[in-house]
């Protein structure tokens, strides 16, 4: 059988590009979850801690970090031939919050990374996302030496609804993050066949004139 000249061939789907935000608080394992899974080696926008951040970081519960994430962490991963995830690692420090909608525009969704020993430190991020109807899900980050609370346990004290998937992941792992990312879509595929029901039951019905 004869091949088919490659001037002939259909040419191959391009990967859909989407935009995904990894959020949480400072040291919580952004940068370490980009770096995790990206199949490019991960831009990374880190400067040395200084006197600045004392008293405004808690780093005590991290005492070799010497370096914080200063405007983003970026990273890319193929999924398949359809799907291309682009990675953006905000900041966590609460005195870069004026970069946040710069970095969520687009995005088809968002990681909140939760340490377990700082839970407080994660309000904000699921405060704005849950603002702007933004799909996400909670990722609880196993930290060595922070303890094992049951994930009910951790909903509770996150007060987030029932329907927003949460996950324990370890950001090192490049198979955990991954799993992590597949939950993320699986949950932002739900919200927009949600959506979509939703403006359809809202659809004025058309009454054909001279119907009974």
């Amino acid at each position: 059988m004869a091949s088919v000249p490659s001037e002939q061939r259909a040419p191959l789907a391009q990967p859909k590009s989407v935009k995904i935000v990894v959020s949480g608080g400072f040291g919580v394992g952004k940068t370490t979850f980009v770096s995790a899974v990206s199949e490019i080696k991960p831009l990374r926008t880190e400067a040395a801690m200084t006197s600045a951040s004392v008293n405004v970081d808690d780093a005590s519960w991290l005492p070799d970090k010497t370096t914080t994430t200063v405007a983003m962490d970026f990273g890319r991963i193929t999924f398949d031939d359809t799907l291309r995830l682009y990675l953006f690692g905000t900041p966590g420090q609460e005195r870069f919050g004026f970069m946040w909608d710069e970095l969520v525009r687009g995005s088809l969704g968002a990681v909140v990374l939760v340490d377990t020993r700082r839970l407080d430190h994660c309000y904000s991020s699921i405060d704005y996302y849950e603002a702007r109807d933004i799909p996400f899900v909670i990722a609880v980050n196993q930290f060595d030496d922070a303890p094992q609370h049951h994930r009910d346990d951790v909903r509770y004290a996150l007060n987030v609804a029932a329907d927003i998937p949460m996950l324990r992941c370890d950001a090192r792992d490049r198979e955990s993050v991954k799993d992590v990312l597949v939950a993320l879509l699986e949950t932002v595929l739900l919200v927009v066949q949600r959506r979509r029901e939703e403006r359809s039951s809202h659809q004025p019905s058309v009454v054909l004139a001279g119907g009974s």
